[in-house]
């Protein structure tokens, strides 16, 4: 049985898909094919190259994602990816989807064309830094002649390219959106508001999921909130934990047979 994994966006609530990774380990579940948009397309991405979840952890939280963010001086966006190009470079050498020990999609949304896009083949880390370019905060990534930005405003949680390709599908989606919330400025605003648009087409995907998993404990922290990276990481380690067993990731007999 062929077992694909497909990861949400959520910025620093992405740490939590690490923390589920761990758990599945733990589980013997193994992963065969990935999906990922935005911060699930990184952390993806990494898993897919051979690195385990701890390793990811260090990497992306030692690395200092906002110190690799750098002005973009541009009218379509306040700040540009570039620096943390140069993260992924160093960990991420080969460049290139076939150099992954997993197959991996990453999902971007072409902004021109208002649609969305699956990469899987050629230059991995481009694609990884189009799927996270948020709109208005970081300015549209230019790759073989489109204009992309990220996955989550058409598929924030990318089943798609795993159907007819996996027998199992999870999905892990770290964007619930909490009941209560306080107006404290335009940028918090404007990050609720993301969450509750992309949790539309999250909604439809869910349905073709066999299990999903999707910590509610997140929904108290900011996708911004990258401080916060090995609490965001033990929240999703413990969830799966103590939700789910290594029986809930089989095929059962009423799947087998509908």
């Amino acid at each position: 049985m062929k077992i694909g994994l497909a990861l949400s966006g959520g910025g620093a609530r992405g740490f939590a898909h690490l923390g589920v990774l761990k758990a599945l380990e733990e589980m013997n579940v193994s992963i065969d094919r990935l999906a990922g948009t935005s911060a699930g397309a990184i952390v993806g991405a990494f898993y897919a190259h051979g690195y385990k979840p701890d390793e990811i952890l260090t990497i992306i939280s030692g690395t200092g994602i906002l110190k690799s963010v750098r002005p973009a001086w541009s009218w379509t966006g306040f700040f540009s990816l570039e620096g943390f190009k140069e993260v992924l470079k160093k960990h991420l050498p080969e460049n290139t989807f076939e150099s992954l020990q997993r197959p991996l999609t990453i999902t971007a949304t072409e902004i021109r064309l208002g649609k969305v896009v699956y990469f899987s083949e050629g230059e991995l880390i481009t694609p990884i830094i189009a799927s996270s370019t948020l709109p208005a905060i970081f300015s549209p990534v230019s790759f073989n002649g489109n204009l992309y930005i990220d996955g989550g405003i058409m598929d924030n949680l990318p089943v798609r390219p795993l159907i007819g390709k996996c027998d199992f599908i999870v999905g892990v989606h770290t964007n619930p959106v909490s009941q209560k919330f306080d107006i404290k400025n335009a940028k918090e605003v404007t990050m609720r508001s993301l969450l509750m648009a992309i949790n539309v087409n999250s909604t439809a995907s869910k349905a073709f999921c066999n299990v999903v998993i999707e910590p509610p404990a997140l929904a108290a922290y900011s996708p911004l909130d990258v401080s916060k990276a090995k609490e965001i990481f033990d929240i999703g380690y413990h969830f799966t934990k103590e939700n789910f067993t290594a029986t809930d990731f089989e095929l059962k007999d009423y799947e087998r047979n509908p």
